[in-house]
């Protein structure tokens, strides 16, 4: 009987316990599909934002697209009105954009300036303007840039290749009302420079400043024809337009400075070297080698040009007692390349200062018919010294 009993409260006891365990089992199954509906809840929310956001950044980048490239657009194509534009002397790029906008020339000045700087453009010159609403982004920059008003030039300034700063004062004199007193006194101004060297951040530096040079522009005003189509412009707008042609050549040999690890002024100054040492018969990439060669043996430059600079003068002999003559151009008794330029210099001597020929040249010989002889000797350098130069 009590056997009974016990058995009898066991059996309770485990169905007792097995209807907790199916209890907990069933909350636990409810819990587990309470949180997996939440969790599908959850990433449909995630996926409605994440598409939404997706959405607003394509029309946010899509309209964006569209509008700049809208504003890279002419206003009109197939306008032929003409709008005189005055572009003030000092204007930045600011300043000439919104300018630009509100005579209708362009559709968005800050569309524009943004294009301009990342074109890396610089240069623009003052002046009146007659430009369409027809005109694209790079036609209004190169119009800007060389001062072109859509009109035949009235006058034009001619500077040769090997042309000393003082020398291109003079022609600049002659073809405007300038004096070249008065020219010089401008582009020797150091407030000028500075400013100019703002301007001109990849071409011009401060090593113009050295105090050593006699000019800072010595050496950047590129050799060429200058067109100018207004009949009196400022003697800064004159150097502008030749700054800008400089800029542009020189940008063209931007990966081989970078590579030999020269400045603009190093390359300018030796090709100057080379320039004033050319005849029209020689390889000036020889004498580049000769000047290079020099310097990486310890010697001394010791060409004449640097002497004549020295000491201001032109003539075509130099004696013995001119090459003591005690300035820092003086490259008989200064070793290596001097403080700046000591001419302007044309594309042959910039390349031949970019790529010397492989030589062991360290001397040269310009003979009076114009020849150049070279010797790797200073013996084999006298004797055909004493053969060619009575």
């Amino acid at each position: 009987m009590i056997r009974e009993i016990c058995k009898t409260l066991m059996n309770g006891g485990e169905r007792v316990k097995k209807k907790e365990n199916n209890a907990e089992k069933t909350g636990f199954t409810n819990k587990l599909m309470e949180r997996q509906n939440e969790a599908k809840v959850v990433r449909k929310v995630v996926a409605i934002i994440s598409i939404s956001i997706f959405l607003i950044a394509i029309l946010v980048f899509g309209g964006g697209y569209f509008y700049i490239n809208s504003a890279l657009k002419p206003v009109d194509p197939d306008s032929k009105e003409e709008k005189k534009i005055e572009i003030p002397i000092g204007a930045g790029v600011t300043n000439i954009s919104q300018i630009l906008e509100d005579k209708g020339i362009i559709k968005n000045a800050r569309v524009f300036k943004y294009y301009v700087k990342f074109k890396n453009e610089s240069g623009f010159m003052a002046g009146e303007y007659v430009m369409t609403p027809s005109m694209t982004l790079p036609q209004i920059v190169n119009s800007l840039k060389t001062g072109k008003v859509m009109q035949k030039a009235v006058f034009k300034i001619t500077i040769p290749e090997g042309k000393q700063l003082t020398e291109i004062a003079e022609i600049i004199a002659k073809n405007t009302s300038y004096k070249s007193e008065e020219i010089l006194a401008v582009l020797n101004d150091r407030t000028y420079i500075e400013s100019l060297i703002s301007q001109y951040p990849e071409l011009l530096s401060n090593e113009m400043l050295n105090p050593l040079i006699k000019y800072p522009l010595e050496g950047y005003l590129f050799p060429a024809t200058y067109p100018f189509y207004r009949k009196d412009p400022s003697i800064e707008e004159i150097v502008q337009v030749m700054l800008n042609k400089t800029k542009s050549v020189v940008d063209e040999y931007r990966m081989q400075m970078e590579e030999k690890q020269m400045t603009v002024h190093q390359v300018l100054t030796m090709a100057s070297l080379i320039e004033e040492e050319a005849t029209a018969k020689v390889d000036r990439d020889q004498i580049s080698s000769v000047f290079y060669n020099r310097i990486d043996s310890g010697m001394p430059l010791q060409t004449d040009p640097t002497v004549l600079y020295a000491k201001g003068e032109h003539k075509e002999k130099v004696y013995y007692s001119d090459l003591e003559i005690e300035d820092p151009f003086n490259t008989y008794i200064n070793p290596g390349l001097t403080p700046g330029p000591i001419a302007n210099a044309g594309i042959s001597s910039i390349e031949a200062a970019l790529e010397p020929a492989d030589t062991d040249f360290l001397y040269f010989l310009a003979t009076p018919e114009g020849e150049v002889l070279f010797s790797k000797t200073l013996a084999e350098h006298n004797e055909k010294k004493a053969e060619h130069i009575q």
